[in-house]
């Protein structure tokens, strides 16, 4: 590991979280501010706040307003998104 990533995985890093749809009714609230340790990926994100919800197979994720895959790394002063797949007709 380079230290570029230890440092990740040892200083809280500010991020916001929001949640659309019915992942706003299910956690009660459409954001968050949080100080996160120990998280690299939108999925050690998604673990942190969905507190044993195994909704993850249905959830889309962003960063910065831009869909992302759940190994996309997270930085500082990202902004998350968590949101249930669009559908329509």
């Amino acid at each position: 590991m380079t230290q570029a990533n230890d440092q990740m995985y040892e200083e809280a890093m500010q991020i916001k979280v929001l949640y659309f749809a019915s992942l706003k009714e299910l956690f009660g609230r459409s954001e968050e501010q949080l100080s996160v340790e120990g998280v690299s990926t939108v999925d050690d994100v998604w673990k942190l706040v969905s507190k044993g919800y195994d909704v993850s197979h249905q959830v889309l994720y962003s960063i910065n307003q831009e869909y992302a895959h759940a190994d996309a790394l997270v930085k500082a002063g990202d902004e998350v998104a968590f949101f249930p797949p669009v559908t329509g007709g």
